[in-house]
């Protein structure tokens, strides 16, 4: 089965997610989203899969890449083609169907529990947050989790979105670290030690959870 991933050129790591589809037979064409002149079509494309990024939607100098990707996922849903859309990707779903996206008066970092409503049996967690924004729920989608930032997981048709970062491993959360992460958590008053510590402990059950996730989207999307 052919899949498209969608993610920035200097952090590109499906981690967790990535390696469930591949288990069960998706094989991915890698998507810069800095180089939309250089997507593939999406005529027999199975499933898109789209990751987070340092970027914002709102962002001016990111504004023509930002509205390429929005029009490539308007069209993946009106194709009724599998999404899985993560983080930043949530965002920019959102914002392709009329959504709104807006910064929080605070960043949200490290594992965190979420309210599960109506996801059959997703896990609450806890899964990796790392986002300074907040997203609105499109028209004819439904929120099944949350936390008190936002919302966290939604589904409309046979697209879901998380908010949290079900792919993220220990050497992806290094790498974000290493890549000015630790300092913006200083910043917020974190500690990078303690939240790599905190995800050798947590990996080993986030990796099970997002396989079950991956298993429940493809499943309820009939795309396995």
């Amino acid at each position: 089965m052919r899949a498209l991933t969608i993610g920035n050129s200097n952090d590109f790591d499906s981690g967790f997610v990535g390696h469930r589809f591949r288990e069960h037979g998706y094989a991915f064409t890698e998507c810069n989203r800095e180089r939309p002149d250089e997507w593939p079509p999406l005529d027999g494309i199975d499933l898109v899969l789209t990751l987070g990024s340092e970027w914002h939607v709102y962002e001016p100098a990111t504004a023509s890449l930002v509205a390429s990707e929005a029009a490539l996922l308007r069209e993946v849903v009106t194709r009724d083609v599998p999404l899985f859309a993560v983080c930043f990707g949530a965002q920019i779903l959102s914002h392709a169907l009329g959504g709104t996206v807006g910064r929080l008066p605070a960043p949200v970092i490290g594992w965190v529990d979420v309210a599960v409503d109506g996801a059959g049996g997703i896990p609450a967690g806890p899964w990796m947050e790392w986002h300074y924004d907040v997203f609105t729920v499109p028209e004819v989608f439904v929120e099944l989790a949350r936390t008190d930032a936002g919302p966290e997981l939604v589904r409309g048709g046979r697209s879901v979105a998380t908010q949290f970062h079900p792919e993220a491993t220990e050497t992806m959360i290094a790498r974000w670290l290493r890549m000015g992460g630790a300092d913006q958590l200083r910043q917020e008053g974190g500690d990078p030690d303690a939240l790599l510590a905190e995800s050798r402990a947590n990996v080993e059950l986030s990796g099970p959870r997002s396989a079950a996730l991956v298993d429940w989207f493809l499943a309820l999307t009939n795309a396995s």
